[in-house]
């Protein structure tokens, strides 16, 4: 690409080389022949221009030539010179931007892990400060809006789990397959509308839970209490039936039976 700046650099030259050589033609058309004899005028004024005009073309030819061709040497040059730094700068950034990523998440795991310890200790506060953290480097970070879900049911603060938790399925619509668990996102979003009374909506969290996970001893669990606080026999007995076969062992299979026909 760089090789034709040379070529328009000579093109230019020569439209220089044809104005000057314009110019001398302009002041030797006004030399003074009247004391040249009639014959001979035509003649001499032709050989006069012809001759100054070839001088004039060679001197200005070969000095521009020159110019150019050291100039042209120059520019190629630098171009190449440039160009090479700039696929340096390229590969250095890339580099640089590689590395820079890698550190990023190298720090996400860590503050990930250290909100993981401060959940079990139930320090929620500081936990979801580090949750905070590793979204403000990675706004679509799934595992910290699913932990900062949780986090917030623990506090209680379930308007705030619900808006996180609902947020985090819009994220999870772009995730690659198996990196979410929807199951346990329906499931808690199911808890945190029971406990705002939103019944409808917490027995289509769990039922879409169940999808997913059809025997999941916690979500049939889930799905009987809010079936029963719901005042809904059907759902509530389906559930009932779902758990005694998955989980015959569970204590609570008599008192649920119990709750259910008071309905």
């Amino acid at each position: 690409m760089y090789n034709i700046i040379p070529f328009v650099l000579i093109l230019i030259c020569l439209a220089i080389i044809i104005v000057i050589s314009a110019r001398k033609f302009s002041v030797l058309a006004s030399i003074d022949v009247e004391n040249i004899p009639q014959e001979k005028e035509a003649r001499v004024k032709e050989q006069i221009i012809s001759s100054r005009l070839k001088r004039n073309f060679v001197k200005w030819s070969s000095k521009i030539t020159r110019a150019l061709v050291y100039l042209s040497k120059k520019i190629s040059s630098l171009s190449k010179f440039i160009y090479r730094k700039l696929h340096e700068l390229k590969e250095n950034y890339s580099i640089t931007e590689s590395l820079n990523q890698s550190n990023v998440q190298d720090k996400i795991k860590k503050l990930l892990a250290e909100a993981e310890n401060l959940k079990e200790e139930e320090n929620y506060n500081e936990a979801e400060k580090k949750l905070i953290e590793v979204i403000g480097l990675d706004s679509k970070n799934l595992q910290a809006f699913g932990n900062l879900g949780k986090i917030y049911i623990f506090e209680k603060n379930f308007g705030e789990a619900k808006q996180t938790l609902e947020h985090l399925l819009k994220l999870s619509e772009t995730a690659e397959e198996g990196e979410c668990d929807y199951g346990e996102i329906y499931y808690n979003l199911s808890l945190v509308n029971q406990a705002m009374e939103n019944f409808v909506e917490a027995l289509s969290n769990i039922k879409k839970a169940l999808k997913i996970q059809p025997n999941n001893p916690r979500y049939l669990d889930a799905m009987l209490e809010i079936g029963i606080l719901k005042k809904d026999k059907s759902a509530a007995s389906e559930a009932l039936e779902r758990l005694g076969e998955a989980n015959p062992e569970n204590n609570k299979l008599e008192e649920f039976k119990r709750r259910i026909k008071e309905l």
